[in-house]
């Protein structure tokens, strides 16, 4: 068990130089050399784990925007603990996904990256696919659970406005990295882009729900 989890850590700590790599010098700075370098191993051990500089960079890659989900995810759990509404919880995750600070300008410009490479990558590009359909099912599924609660109408297409909110997400993000400067302390949402996207939720999510018996507070997780 130990050497696993050896194994493990390891694999977590070259991703991770990879990472920073690309968000600090671009796709062609993440060599085998460089990665090794940044994440104090050496060459042959990189080599070791990951036989290829294709499978490197996916797993990098794969890593990244897991982690991503993961925190969205227990943004969800929390909003469901706190019995909040489906647009507040909604509100509360989508910026997980923007580049508020240092941290996640770098996962944007990666993310950016990769998905440039997948245009002549098939690999690459099923993993940004399959990332892109999981935030639009998350987000399918918060509109039919608002269905049943009572926060969204019943004719609303819950595809379509997963399309939408999830395009949405995607626009501001690169809105607010070409203007970092807009973002008022550390993992501040700038107050134009909060008002746009509260202006939509609310568009998608205008009733209350009639699971709890605090109307503003409630409502089961996206």
């Amino acid at each position: 068990m130990p050497r696993t989890a050896d194994h493990d850590l390891r694999r977590t700590q070259i991703a991770a130089a990879v990472q920073h790599l690309i968000a600090h010098g671009g796709f062609e700075a993440a060599t085998m050399a460089a990665v090794a370098r940044e994440a104090g191993f050496s060459v042959g051990l990189v080599q070791h784990y990951f036989k290829s500089k294709d499978d490197l960079l996916l797993f990098a890659y794969e890593r990244m925007t897991a982690d991503q989900l993961a925190r969205v995810a227990r943004l969800i759990a929390a909003g469901e603990e706190d019995q909040q509404p489906i647009r507040t919880i909604l509100l509360r995750c989508m910026p997980e996904l923007w580049p508020l600070d240092d941290a996640r300008r770098g996962e944007y410009r990666v993310g950016r990256v990769f998905r440039a490479r997948s245009l002549d990558n098939p690999t690459i590009a099923e993993v940004a696919r399959q990332t892109a359909r999981i935030v639009r099912a998350q987000i399918a599924r918060a509109v039919e659970n608002g269905k049943e609660c009572g926060e969204v109408e019943q004719d609303t297409d819950a595809e379509l406005t997963a399309v939408e909110l999830a395009a949405l997400i995607e626009g501001l993000a690169d809105d607010l990295y070409r203007e970092p400067e807009r973002a008022v302390g550390e993992r501040a949402l700038p107050k134009a882009t909060e008002a746009i996207l509260k202006s939509r939720l609310a568009q998608h999510f205008p009733g209350e729900c009639r699971h709890y018996n605090r109307p503003d507070t409630d409502r089961r997780a996206p």
